[in-house]
């Protein structure tokens, strides 16, 4: 465990940057595979929203999960951290562009 506590321990505003890579590496892993599983609604998602979706969807499990972390602590902060606000908003937003749905044959 002590690994994982040195890893964590780089941190970039008051957040692990560990976090980061390892969260927006396995969903670009992943990607393929959940847009793999869009196809059967007909949608066609690119990589590159399922990677913007990373952090909405990580605070939206966060919160199901009853897990508060740093980031989800302050996005649901109704008093401030307005900055991440917009970042997790403007992800979750730019995440829809380019998505397009596929027609059966």
């Amino acid at each position: 465990m002590e690994i994982l506590e040195f890893l964590r321990h780089f941190r970039v505003g008051g957040y692990a940057i560990f976090d980061f890579i390892v969260s927006f590496g396995g969903i670009y892993l992943l990607a393929p595979r959940l847009s793999g599983g869009a196809l059967k609604f007909n949608l066609k998602i690119p990589r590159r929203s399922w990677v913007l979706w990373t952090l909405p969807i990580g605070i939206l499990f966060h919160l199901v999960f009853q897990s508060i972390t740093p980031l989800t602590r302050d996005f649901i902060d109704f008093g401030g951290h307005w900055g991440v606000k917009v970042v997790i908003v403007g992800f979750f937003i730019s995440g829809f562009i380019g998505i397009t749905t596929v027609s059966k044959k």
